[in-house]
């Protein structure tokens, strides 16, 4: 085998890289086109359209991530839902009907993809454009009362977000007389304790992890301060 020398190695090496730099930084640099849309799921459940163009949440909540969460993940609870539904009673149900009554089965595929389900209904509900980017009247008087300020609920719904260990929600909620923040795991919502969402944070990676990685507070603060609809907020607290 023919020696080679250090001179030549060095400049193999890059000639080598030098090559391969264009194909490198085109990897990662390159757009990855957001999926394709699932064909809607046949049966009784129907996921409700997307109030906003995909694009509409950037920088807070890009635009792959709003694909991926809606077309991949919330389409697919309404696939399952309906597949597993089929031939039972909670097939007649309406969603909120079924997350209640599913919390009391003990096969768990019903209650998980209904909730699931009915809390991303919440969540792409909030985000809606058009409406008021603070809140008030009854809302904001409801808000400093409990929390002092509008601020300081922001601080307390960061650090509760902080706090959820694994994939959850954390909700800001009515129970008929006060606001108050909530934790939920998994696909749980505030249906199941008869509470109403006011504010509902997607806690699961997926909702972040291509914008934010793992800066969860990040994500959470910037929902709050850029993105929700406090309009259909306060919609949700008269009803």
């Amino acid at each position: 085998m023919p020696k080679i020398n250090r001179r030549a190695f060095v400049a193999t090496a890059a000639a080598a890289a030098t090559l391969a730099t264009p194909y490198i930084v085109q990897a990662q640099t390159q757009p990855v086109p957001p999926p394709a849309p699932s064909p809607p799921a046949p049966g009784p459940f129907k996921q409700p359209p997307l109030p906003f163009a995909e694009t509409a949440l950037a920088p807070v909540i890009g635009a792959r991530t709003v694909a991926l969460q809606y077309s991949r993940h919330h389409a697919g609870y309404y696939t399952n839902l309906n597949s597993i539904t089929k031939g039972t009673p909670y097939a007649s149900m309406t969603l909120p009907q079924l997350v209640v009554e599913a919390n009391k089965d003990k096969d768990r595929r019903f209650f998980n993809n209904a909730g699931q389900a009915w809390n991303h209904e919440i969540y792409w509900e909030q985000f809606t454009p058009g409406g008021a980017r603070a809140p008030e009247k009854r809302l904001l008087e409801l808000i400093s009362v409990t929390f002092g300020s509008l601020d300081e609920m922001k601080n307390k719904i960061v650090a509760s977000a902080g706090t959820v260990f694994g994939s959850g929600w954390t909700w800001l909620v009515h129970d008929g007389s006060k606001i108050e923040i909530v934790n939920t795991a998994g696909g749980d919502g505030p249906l199941t304790s008869g509470k109403t969402a006011l504010v509902g944070i997607d806690v699961w990676e997926h909702a972040y992890y291509l914008d934010y990685e793992n800066r969860r507070p990040e994500h959470v603060k910037a929902v709050l301060d850029n993105i929700i609809n406090w309009d259909v907020v306060a919609d949700r607290l008269k009803a």
